[in-house]
């Protein structure tokens, strides 16, 4: 069975922010797009930077020390195509947010 990790209330992550959270011992992203959520790696993939502390503009999250950009709804790299952070599935439970890090979500699938 999923372990599912409570990482933040609801009223933590207004629609068009993103926040940073621990998930068990990994540093998580969590951006709310239009009021649906979305969990990825935390760590950039260029130097590590905060990406859960970046700008959220529409789907693009944009890490705060060097600017690479990522469409949070899928963790792709905006202009570098082999460059992704993990996603992870991500729900809302009575006002609070619960993300499961077991298996990160496979980039091809359909997203409900």
């Amino acid at each position: 069975m999923a372990e599912w990790i409570h990482v933040a209330a609801v009223s933590d992550c207004p629609p068009g922010t993103a926040i940073e959270r621990l998930a068990g011992e990994r540093i998580i992203a969590i951006a709310n797009i239009e009021g649906t959520y979305h969990a990825l790696d935390g760590l950039c993939a260029h130097q590590g930077g905060p990406l859960g502390q970046g700008s959220l503009c529409g789907h693009t999250l944009t890490c705060p020390w060097h600017g690479w950009e990522y469409d949070a709804t899928s963790g792709q790299h905006r202009t570098a195509p082999t460059v992704r952070q993990d996603t992870f599935q991500i729900e809302e439970r009575d006002g609070d947010l619960f993300v499961c890090l077991e298996a990160p979500l496979d980039p091809s699938a359909e997203r409900s």
